[in-house]
C-alpha cells in the first residue's frame, strides 16, 4: 500500500484549508493510499491571528490520521519532524504551500526530510505571492520555493508567480475541486427558515473571512448604486470579520442599508454552510485581488451562478455567461453584473453549473497529483 505524509492545517483548526486536507485525505485512502495528516501544535501565534480562535468547535473525524506535531516557530520541532519524515520514507509527501509566514518553518522540514528520500515531494501552492503584502515576503517564499521536486497550482496566476521563482520547474495545473463534504444542497425555503431569515426577494451571498483584499465595502457600496438602490435585493454577509469591523458598519449606515444587509459574522461551521448556500441566488465574490478561491467550487457544488471581479485566477474559474459573469472591482460595475444575472434568471445558469460537478471531483484532482509526482519529466502538465 502506498503511504502518503500530508502537511497542513487539519482539524482542530478550522477553516478552508483544514476541510480541503481531510477532504483530499479521504480521497487518497479510497484509492487505496495510507495516509498520516501532519497538523499543527502551534499555526499561528495569537499577535498574527486576526479572527477570534482558530479552533473547530466540531469533534474530529474517525477515519482519519490526524498528529499534531509541526510547530510553526520552533526550529528544532523542524529537525526534529524533518528526520522523522526522513526515516518514515514514504512514497509521496505533500505540502500546503498559502502564506510566506509558513516558509521557514515547512522549508527547513522538507530540506532535512528530501536527504536521501526515494519518494517525492509535492508542493500544492494556494499561493506564492501573499494577498496582503509584508516586509520580507519575497525571500521567505523562495526559501521555500526551492525545495519541492513539483508543484500543483490551482490557477494560472499562482503557476505565473512560482515560474518568477522557478521557471524550470515541473507544474500541473489543475482546478479547484468541489468542496462536497457540507451536506447535500437544501430547498431556499427550508435554508431561509434555518437562518431566520424572511421575506421572498432576491438574496446575494457574500461567504468567507472578511478581509479588505474580498472587496465587501466595494459590494456594500454596489447594493447603494442607482442600479439597485431601489430593488428589493437584499445582501447576505457570512464570515467573520477578520478586517476593522466598523469599517464596514459605518459604511453600511452612512448608505442607509441596515434593513437590506443580513449580517451573520462569526464563523460558519461546516454543518450550517449548506443553509447559506442554499438561502442565496447567487454567489458574488467582489474581492480586490485573487489567486482561486475556494467560494467558487462552494457554489458550483450548491448550483448557485456568481459575479465575480476580474482579478487574479476568478474568471478562469466562472466562464462568462455559462456560470455567471465577470466585472472589474468597482460598485457600479458589480452593480451592473448583477442585475445582468438577475435579469437573465439565476435557474438559466443551471445546466453548466451541473456539467461542471464532475469535471471539478475529487477523484480526478488526486490522479493529477499522483501523475505529477510520477512524472519523469520537467514539463508542466495542462
Amino acid at each position: 500500500m502506498p503511504r502518503l505524509l500530508l502537511i497542513g492545517p487539519a482539524h482542530p483548526f478550522r477553516g478552508g484549508l483544514a476541510s480541503f486536507n481531510e477532504r483530499l485525505a479521504r480521497e487518497f485512502q479510497s484509492k487505496g493510499w495510507q495516509v498520516d495528516i501532519l497538523t499543527f501544535t502551534l499555526q499561528y501565534p495569537r499577535l498574527l491571528f486576526p479572527g477570534k480562535t482558530q479552533y473547530s468547535t466540531e469533534g474530529p473525524a474517525d477515519d482519519l490520521s490526524i498528529e499534531r506535531c509541526v510547530h510553526s516557530l520552533n526550529p528544532l520541532n523542524w529537525i526534529c519532524v524533518g528526520l522523522r519524515l526522513r526515516r518514515e520514507k514514504a512514497d509521496l509527501i505533500l505540502t500546503r504551500y498559502w502564506i510566506p509566514f509558513m516558509a521557514p518553518c515547512l522549508g527547513t522540514i522538507l530540506r532535512i526530510a528530501r536527504k536521501k528520500h526515494k519518494g517525492h515531494i509535492v508542493c500544492l501552492a494556494d499561493n506564492i505571492v501573499p494577498h496582503e503584502h509584508r516586509l520580507g515576503d519575497q525571500c521567505l517564499t523562495r526559501y521555500f520555493v526551492k525545495v519541492p521536486d513539483r508543484f500543483v497550482c490551482m490557477s494560472e496566476v499562482v503557476e505565473s508567480d512560482l515560474r518568477n521563482y522557478r521557471p524550470d520547474v515541473p507544474v500541473s495545473m489543475q482546478a479547484h475541486p468541489l468542496f462536497d463534504g457540507f451536506g447535500p444542497p437544501v430547498a431556499q425555503t427550508e435554508a431561509r427558515a434555518a437562518l431566520g431569515i424572511g421575506g421572498n426577494g432576491p438574496i446575494i451571498l457574500f461567504f468567507g473571512f472578511i478581509r479588505r483584499y474580498k472587496g465587501l465595502d466595494l459590494l456594500i457600496e454596489a447594493l447603494a448604486d442607482p442600479l439597485l438602490a431601489h430593488s428589493e435585493l437584499r445582501l447576505l454577509v457570512a464570515g467573520e470579520f477578520y478586517d476593522r469591523e466598523d469599517t464596514y458598519l459605518a459604511l453600511i449606515d452612512a448608505h442607509g442599508l441596515a434593513g437590506r444587509i443580513i449580517l451573520h459574522t462569526s464563523f460558519i461551521p461546516d454543518s450550517k454552510v449548506k443553509y447559506y448556500f442554499g438561502a442565496c441566488d447567487l454567489v458574488v465574490q467582489p474581492y480586490r485581488s485573487a489567486t482561486q478561491s475556494g467560494v467558487t467550487p462552494l457554489a458550483y457544488y450548491f448550483e448557485k451562478p456568481m459575479v465575480v471581479t476580474r482579478v487574479g485566477g476568478l474568471p478562469e474559474q466562472v466562464p462568462e455567461g455559462l456560470a455567471g459573469y465577470s466585472c472589474d472591482p468597482e460598485p457600479a460595475a458589480l452593480a451592473g453584473a448583477i442585475v445582468r444575472l438577475l435579469e437573465k434568471g439565476p435557474q438559466t445558469f443551471l445546466p453548466f453549473l451541473r456539467s461542471k460537478k464532475d469535471e471539478l471531483s475529487w477523484s480526478h484532482f488526486v490522479d493529477r497529483i499522483v501523475d505529477t509526482s510520477q512524472s519523469p519529466h520537467g514539463k508542466s502538465n495542462h
